[in-house]
């Protein structure tokens, strides 16, 4: 891989109500702004040469990639490690309440039948490695804010955060191969002894 395209899922039928949804078993569809907002990605994209679009297991990542490259022949590799964090028992609740519990508690605390946020990003960074390995020379991805905006921050030299901040919908972030393996390195020694960052 030589470069990498990083694109959170375009408006979803939960995420316009606020609401979380870690588990791709639960069908989320886009609202039609979220189509129409996947379609403009792809406009966007349209003179980028993608040779393979990575994607998580979830309806909202699945149809935005399907919209986005609509009419194009690439090829699509599903990666359950960028699958969004497991809300355990927040699942379809507000966000806001989750966002309110993550600021008040740590890296490695746990929600009732979730996941840590210290193994969300040591998910995360096996995902995107596996990425790096890959022959392709350009790589969309399209996932989750929560994912996206670790490897950003890390990108720019931050760590993660109790509540990190939301990725804008349908919008393409590029990173070199190099910025993204910094990036990564840098989640994985945070991981190695998580603690919040001011």
């Amino acid at each position: 891989m030589e470069q990498v395209l990083l694109v959170r899922h375009a408006e979803s039928e939960f995420s316009v109500r606020g609401l979380t949804n870690g588990d791709p078993e639960i069908e989320v569809a886009l609202t039609e702004r979220g189509r129409e907002q996947a379609r403009l990605l792809g406009e966007h994209l349209a003179a980028t040469e993608i040779d393979v679009c990575a994607l998580s297991q979830f309806q909202r990542a699945q149809e935005t990639a399907d919209l986005a490259l609509q009419g194009r022949d690439v090829p699509r590799l599903v990666l359950p490690e960028l699958n969004d964090i497991r809300f355990g028992e927040f699942e379809g609740r507000l966000l806001a309440d989750y966002r309110a519990w993550a600021r008040a508690h740590g890296p490695e605390d746990e929600v009732a039948g979730g996941e840590n946020r210290a193994e969300s990003v040591v998910r995360y960074v096996a995902g995107f490695r596996a990425l790096l390995k890959r022959p392709e020379r350009t790589i969309l991805v399209v996932a989750h804010s929560l994912p996206i905006r670790y490897v950003l921050n890390a990108a720019a030299g931050g760590l993660p955060k109790p509540a990190m901040e939301q990725v804008p919908y349908a919008e393409p972030f590029q990173l070199s191969a190099a910025e993204l393996t910094e990036a990564l390195e840098r989640l994985q020694t945070w991981s190695l002894a998580p603690a919040w960052s001011s």
